[in-house]
Formats: C-alpha cells, structure tokens, sequence
C-alpha cells in the first residue's frame, strides 16, 4: 500500500484544538476525507472519520489497522501540514 497524494486544508474554527483537515489518497485509486488533525496537550495526532450511532457513542469509519500504517499516514499528513505551515509564512 502507497499513499499517492495527500491534501490538507488548514481550519480556523472555534475548536483551537482542530489545526486541519486532511484528504488521502491510496495507490491512486481509494481515498479517505476528513481526517482531522487535532493538537493534544504533547503533539499533534490524527482523528479518522467517524459517525455517531444510534447510543451516542463514535465509530471510526476507516482506520489503520497497526501501528506501522497509522505512522505511515502521520508521516505523509503532517509533512504535507508543515509545507502548508511555510507557505504562509
């Protein structure tokens, strides 16, 4: 598997803690929208898509299922987050 391309839009919301959106695109053929990228109290993480049911809990739609994919679209989504952190500098 090969993250082909990686979009990130920068937000401004009353939530300072969500930095942006981002959209993955694997082996230019399947993507993923809306993963959040969000400020913890450390680091910035990753939240996958998800959709509330019918008890109020959360469900992530798509997700990693390891660890060495989960570092995979990281990487790819917080390098693609820095470039647009420059360019607007």
């Amino acid at each position: 598997m090969k993250i082909t391309n990686v979009e990130v839009k920068k937000i401004k919301s009353q939530d300072e803690r969500i930095k942006g959106l981002a959209n993955v695109v694997i082996d230019e053929s399947f993507v993923i929208h809306d993963i959040r990228i969000i400020k913890g109290n450390n680091d910035l993480f990753l939240a996958m898509p998800s959709r509330k049911t019918a008890t109020g809990d959360y469900r992530d739609i798509a997700h990693p299922i390891n660890q060495k994919i989960r570092k995979m679209f990281e990487e790819a989504i917080f390098k693609e987050l820095n470039k647009e952190n420059k360019s607007d500098e």
